[in-house]
């Protein structure tokens, strides 16, 4: 099982803050590969508010006395003192990530953004820049650079006006279209660190390049290319997380034989080299 998680001021216990409008308690990610199985259970719930993302494989959720099979890209919104049962399994081979989230106004800011309050599940669609915004707040909360707070709550508000701008109906295609960007979202995620030739892929799905970018960038916000160094950009974060592998070990792992090349895209995505990204960790 793969795990990486960041708490504020290093705590495990949960909280409740009102002195600021949004505050960051901690933010992390779960994949299991062997590990059978990850259940969590607080029947008491929690002090603070909770959104759970699932980017890969599926998820058991029970809801409202009701069982609840949550795939992926959909997210599940808590509230303080919710009961919480849920559990992952393996041969799911299940990713999630998570925020835990306090505040003087959370539930004003959470409407302001159209986010559900009334329901638990809701999809957002599978985005790298969610995963890239959680990301973010793993790092400012395992670094505590200056400020990270305060930049842990614009991040938290970033993912929120994402998620917003999703479930408006700016972002709606037709059912055919959808799944052929979804499948094409599965199959770059998959096979992110080989060759892929945007053209020859609408090819094989006999699709026009500039049709299957249109509708791709509609539906993902960002071009085909654009997803895949994305992909390619977080799988590297994670690699870098653990002393494995060297940066150009890194680099070739995620479909790069130039490291050079790879540590300049690197930091133009992420504001900092792949070597000050493992030093800050």
């Amino acid at each position: 099982m793969y795990m990486n998680a960041g708490y504020l001021h290093n705590s495990l216990i949960d909280f409740k803050d009102k002195t600021r409008p949004l505050v960051v308690g901690s933010c992390g990610t779960y994949r299991l590969y062997n590990r059978p199985k990850l259940p969590t259970y607080r029947p008491r719930g929690r002090l603070d508010f909770q959104i759970l993302y699932v980017t890969a494989g599926k998820a058991h959720f029970f809801l409202d006395e009701e069982y609840v099979e949550v795939t992926a890209g959909h997210m599940v919104l808590y509230q303080p003192k919710e009961l919480q049962r849920y559990v992952y399994y393996g041969t799911d081979q299940t990713e999630v990530f998570w925020v835990h989230f306090t505040g003087s106004n959370v539930k004003n800011i959470l409407r302001g953004y159209g986010i559900p309050l009334t329901g638990h599940v809701f999809y957002t669609g599978q985005f790298p820049e969610y995963q890239n915004l959680f990301l973010k707040m793993i790092q400012e909360l395992q670094t505590c650079s200056l400020h990270y707070e305060e930049l842990l709550a614009l991040h938290l508000r970033h993912l929120l006006i994402l998620i917003s701008r999703h479930l408006s109906s700016g972002h709606k295609l037709a059912d055919y279209v959808q799944s052929e960007i979804e499948a094409a979202i599965r199959y770059f995620s998959e096979h992110y660190n080989t060759d892929i030739v945007i053209d020859a892929y609408a090819a094989s799905i006999h699709r026009s390049t500039a049709w299957f970018i249109r509708g791709f960038k509609k539906y993902t916000g960002m071009t085909p290319m654009q997803y895949i160094i994305s992909v390619r950009i977080e799988n590297a974060q994670r690699l870098l997380c653990t002393q494995d592998y060297n940066v150009t070990e890194v680099a070739a792992i995620v479909g790069y034989d130039n490291p050079l090349y790879f540590s300049r895209l690197f930091k133009k995505q992420t504001g900092i080299s792949p070597t000050d990204y493992r030093k800050n960790l």
